[in-house]
Formats: structure tokens, C-alpha cells, sequence
């Protein structure tokens, strides 16, 4: 009797909050997980009353429930990569450092979400230290954005200079590795900065893309950049085939109206199936 091979999908679960509008969070990962070929789960930390045009209202998941989620997925279904997105609270915070620990997952991209596109503060300011503390030494990369950085640092950034000089000191401060987002930087050139300890900073250019389609961008970023990991790129391949893959969301997504103010990116331009992988 012959015996068919087992095989299993890429898996990546977002740790996260859920946007309403369905342009960020939650919704912009499982769509960014999908059309890159891989399996997507949840753990939702929090639930938001939000749309184009900003954040109404955010309700706290208590960390008991946000436990729950995490353990009912990674008992299960196990995942390759993990995306860690909106922590509003440092009981949430030390509940998603725990997981890490007791699950011990390696492979965790942490979008330290502070600032919604519209400017809504997403995070309490007693959360910030302990998000330092407890998640940049467990996490294999962070993404900020400028403004995110220069909350974490307390100083404005305005150069690629002050980039450089940002991101070297959140290496100092416990993080494994950083890609600083420099979209915020004003010019036709849009440059962010992979830097990891014990190489050679990696400084990424390509023309900025005209379009008023953003929100989502950062999550669809990190997402899909664990995406990417789940399916065995290393940390400067992921980074690079992650910003390809949002570019080119945010050109398909240019022309289109959605709401009435900052629309979505298109996540679904060009759908990749899902790999089998050998157990």
C-alpha cells in the first residue's frame, strides 16, 4: 500500500489589531499572507472603529483572550513566521512576549504600530518602554517609521542622516535588527534602512510612487516580509521582496476609490497559490 506524502502550507500568524475599513492590520495581513501563497492566522489585540479617513474608536481585547488566541493557533496549527502588529497596552505586551518564550518562535517581525496614518496614537505611553524592553531583544526584526523611530528615540528625524544614526541606537537599545522607514522624508526618492548587527548597513532607494492609496502600507510591509520568511528567505531577501511586493500594490491600487480618504493598497494584484511543503 503506497502512502501519499504529508505535506503543509507556509504558515504566519498575525498578532495584531483588526481595522474595521479592512485597509490595515489584521485585515491588510491575512490579504497580504493569501496573496503571497501563504496560510494566515490571527490573534486580534484589540478591535477599531476606523475607515479611510481615521480611528473612531479602539476596544482592548483583555490579555487573557489575546493568550487564548495565540495558544489555540500555535498548539495546533504551529506557524513559520509570526507578525506582530498594534500593542496598546503593557499587559498585552508582556501577554506577546510571554508567547514568544513559551512558544518559542524565532522568526518575528514587530511593527511597533504607535501612529496611524491619520495621526491617531494607537499606543499608551507607559506601553512604549516596556514594548523596548520586553519585545526588541525577542523580535528577529522591527519596523518602524519615522514617526514611530522618533517617538522611540525622542527626537525628530529629518535626514537620512538622523536615519542612520536612529537606527544604530535602537540596535543599542535591544533590537536584533531594524528597517527604518524613511517615507516621510520629504523628496522624489524614497530610502529606508535595513541595519543589522555585525553587517553592513543595506539602504534601499526607489522612486516614490504618486498616489493618496497609503493606508496600510506599514502593515502590509511587515506582514509581508514574514510572509516571505515562512517561505525561507533570509532577513535582507524578505525585506527586499516584501518592499517590491508593496510598491506594487500601491501602483495597482493608485487609480482606485475606496472611501473618502486615504484608501487601501491593492493586495490582490497579482494572487500567488500556496506551496505544499514536505513535513
Amino acid at each position: 500500500m503506497t502512502i501519499e506524502k504529508i505535506h503543509q502550507y507556509p504558515r504566519v500568524l498575525s498578532i495584531a489589531g483588526s481595522d474595521s475599513g479592512g485597509g490595515a492590520g489584521i485585515q491588510a495581513d491575512l490579504k497580504t499572507f493569501a496573496a503571497l501563497g501563504c496560510f494566515g492566522m490571527t490573534a486580534i489585540t484589540a478591535l477599531t472603529a476606523q475607515n479611510t479617513c481615521g480611528v473612531r474608536a479602539i476596544h482592548p481585547v483583555p490579555p487573557d483572550m489575546l493568550r487564548a488566541q495565540i495558544d489555540a493557533v500555535l498548539d495546533d496549527i504551529g506557524a513559520d513566521a509570526v507578525k506582530v502588529g498594534m500593542l496598546h497596552s503593557p499587559d498585552i505586551v508582556r501577554t506577546v512576549a510571554q508567547a514568544i518564550d513559551r512558544h518559542q518562535l524565532s522568526r518575528v517581525v514587530f511593527d511597533p504600530v504607535m501612529v496611524a496614518t491619520s495621526g491617531a496614537k494607537l499606543i499608551d505611553d507607559s506601553a512604549i518602554a516596556v514594548l523596548v524592553a520586553e519585545l526588541f531583544p525577542r523580535a528577529a526584526l522591527i519596523t518602524p517609521n519615522l514617526d514611530e523611530a522618533a517617538l522611540l528615540v525622542g527626537r525628530p528625524l529629518a535626514s537620512v542622516q538622523d536615519m542612520a544614526l536612529a537606527a544604530a541606537e535602537l540596535l543599542a537599545r535591544g533590537a536584533r535588527a531594524v528597517l527604518l522607514k524613511g517615507g516621510h522624508l520629504a523628496g522624489e526618492v524614497v530610502t529606508d534602512l535595513l541595519l543589522q548587527a555585525a553587517a553592513e548597513p543595506l539602504w534601499l532607494q526607489a522612486p516614490r510612487i504618486s498616489t493618496a492609496n497609503t493606508h496600510g502600507t506599514g502593515c502590509t510591509l511587515s506582514s509581508a516580509i514574514a510572509a516571505h520568511l515562512a517561505l525561507g528567505a533570509s532577513l535582507p531577501e524578505a525585506v527586499q521582496a516584501a518592499r517590491d511586493f508593496v510598491r506594487r500594490a500601491l501602483q495597482a491600487g493608485a487609480s482606485v476609490k475606496t472611501g473618502q480618504g486615504e484608501g487601501p493598497l491593492n493586495h490582490g494584484f497579482a494572487p500567488r497559490p500556496m506551496p505544499l511543503l514536505d513535513l
